[in-house]
């Protein structure tokens, strides 16, 4: 009888050791990854992105079938990328990219709604969550990737200018078939630098971004034409500005009487 007693005592030990590793262990690695993502953010602040998840996944993809392998990207500064092409993808993806901080809970709600009564969904991400998911994440809708979209997106608003999202944004995204970023599609679609796109390419790059596999800014399809089309009215109803800082409101001066 003591010694059942023994070793049942010595099994829970065994047990209370076990998870107190385990914690440690959880703890440690939850540590170390808060220190590195922070870090990273803080990192791509200033530095250009070599390299996203998604352009290694294409990749892997392409090689997968049998195709030729493409990885067309070429990093270029916000000052040298057409301001309508800037313009064109908030009013194609993000109306409220100036004022929210990284979420508009407006256009969610709107989504969730929708999709209640539809088969085909609609998202609500954010241009601070495209860019969230592209630089540190994997494509997925998984509840665990979205959870680690917020945290990221949180991160890039916190420690990055909005012009600074805009930039990182306009130089990693899909914009073809192995062609990332306004400088590699400007290149590839209208044989310029992106720091030269007419206002109706602008609109055609930003039309095609909803699925830039399938749809060819270089050569639209009707329903490409007729998104650019909406996109354009939509720059022209935003005043062709895109002022990366709201300015603030002056105080009125009362006349005197």
């Amino acid at each position: 009888m003591g010694l059942l007693i023994v070793q049942n005592l010595i099994s829970i030990f065994k047990v209370k050791e076990f998870f107190r590793k385990l914690w440690r262990y959880i703890w440690k690695t939850a540590l170390w990854f808060f220190i590195i993502s922070i870090a990273s953010v803080i990192f791509f602040r200033w530095v250009p992105v070599p390299v996203t998840p998604l352009m290694l996944i294409r990749c892997i993809e392409q090689k997968a079938s049998g195709k030729e392998m493409k990885l067309n990207k070429d990093w270029v500064s916000i000052d040298k990328i057409a301001p309508d092409l800037q313009l064109a993808v908030v009013c194609s993806e993000d109306q409220n990219f100036i004022k929210h901080s990284g979420f508009d809970f407006q256009a969610i709600e709107k989504a969730m709604d929708y999709n209640e009564t539809h088969k085909k969904t609609r998202g609500a991400s954010t241009i601070s969550q495209q860019t969230a998911k592209n630089v540190f994440l994997w494509p997925g809708r998984s509840f665990i990737r979205k959870g680690f979209e917020v945290y990221f997106t949180f991160l890039i608003e916190t420690f990055w200018s909005k012009e600074r999202i805009m930039e990182v944004y306009l130089n990693v995204i899909e914009m073809g078939d192995g062609v990332y970023g306004a400088q590699a599609a400007s290149k590839k679609f209208f044989k310029k630098d992106a720091k030269y796109l007419s206002k109706s390419e602008a609109a055609s790059i930003a039309a095609v971004l909803p699925n830039p596999i399938k749809f060819n800014a270089g050569k639209p399809s009707g329903y490409v034409v007729k998104r650019k089309n909406w996109v354009m009215n939509q720059m022209s109803l935003w005043g062709g500005i895109l002022r990366y800082e709201e300015p603030e409101e002056k105080p009125v001066k009362k006349k005197r009487k």
